[in-house]
């Protein structure tokens, strides 16, 4: 059963989202791969978001590049964290989308990680210390390899 969902608001975000599902494998950890728009079907964002949790969802990885409303929808229908990653696909080279992710009002929050490639990794490892909390596994796969970031610096 996949603990978090991937979701991303067009089929062409799939290259930009590769490093979060590299790094999702390599860590172990089970995901579901969706594509949804938030502004051509906000139905379906909506029946996602309300049954993430009874699916056995934990996080959830949001990716959406312009208005990006993606992850704030989503996070609108849950209350499973839900971390955006902001991709450039506008003139505006991913800072529309990051503006957009960043700037959730009070009470319904979305953490945002940087622009593109970078965002979409450090999203896969919060999702990793996310259900580390929970999942011992999943914590010592993700300790392995920040233990192997410190050997590199040696």
């Amino acid at each position: 059963m996949p603990l978090v969902a991937v979701v991303m608001g067009s089929k062409s975000d799939t290259e930009s989202m590769r490093s979060a599902l590299d790094v999702l494998s390599k860590l172990g950890i089970d995901y579901e791969l969706t594509v949804m728009s938030a502004h051509r079907n906000p139905e379906k964002v909506r029946k996602f978001g309300l049954d993430a949790r009874s699916r056995g969802i934990e996080a959830i990885i949001a990716a959406a590049g312009g208005a990006a409303h993606l992850p704030g929808v989503l996070a609108s229908w849950t209350t499973i964290p839900v971390i955006g990653v902001p991709l450039a696909s506008s003139e505006l080279e991913g800072v529309d989308a990051l503006y957009s992710i960043v700037q959730m009002p009070a009470g319904i929050p979305v953490a945002c990680m940087a622009i593109g490639a970078t965002g979409a990794k450090n999203a896969a490892y919060l999702a990793a210390e996310i259900l580390g909390l929970k999942h011992d596994e999943i914590r010592n796969s993700y300790e392995k390899y920040r233990s192997d970031l410190q050997g590199d610096n040696k």
